[in-house]
């Protein structure tokens, strides 16, 4: 049996690994494949310590972006409830539909916290009274706030 090639890929590859990732691979497909497409570099000491301070770096930009997710969180449990004024038809029945975009602009003009609204998850809301929606801030970090939709005073 061959003796395996370590290697550094440079490069995301299908079915091997990511970028950064220490792989043993065939020495053949390293030498025919990998390394001539530039996907990898062959495994040195110095290779290795220059791709764990890389991990090191990502690791702390993630902790940090939890902790401002957070901090957003703390902000918007301070608030907990918001406010959406809808035009109002017959039987409390809205015109439309409250939409994820309206709540992200209600939550930047009460609580002043910018939240990508692709986060949001509303129900259907198609009449006037208090629903929840859940906001997902980070991965490891959702809340829930209510929603209260009101008849707009013209």
């Amino acid at each position: 049996m061959a003796k395996r090639v370590q290697l550094v890929l440079s490069r995301d590859v299908n079915k091997l690994g990511r970028a950064g990732d220490l792989v043993d691979v065939a020495p053949g497909y390293a030498r025919n494949y990998l390394l001539p497409q530039g996907m990898g570099v062959t495994a040195t000491p110095g290779i290795l310590r220059q791709v764990e301070r890389r991990r090191e770096i990502e690791r702390q930009r993630l902790l940090e972006e939890k902790q401002q997710a957070l901090a957003v969180k703390a902000k918007l449990e301070a608030v907990r409830q918001f406010t959406v004024s809808k035009q109002v038809g017959e039987k409390e029945a809205i015109f439309g539909t409250v939409t994820d975009r309206e709540v992200a602009a209600v939550i930047l003009a009460v609580a002043g916290q910018e939240i990508d609204r692709r986060g949001i998850t509303l129900p259907d809301v198609h009449q006037l009274g208090t629903y929840k929606a859940e906001i997902k801030l980070h991965p490891e970090v959702t809340i829930v706030v209510d929603i209260e939709v009101i008849a707009a005073t013209e």
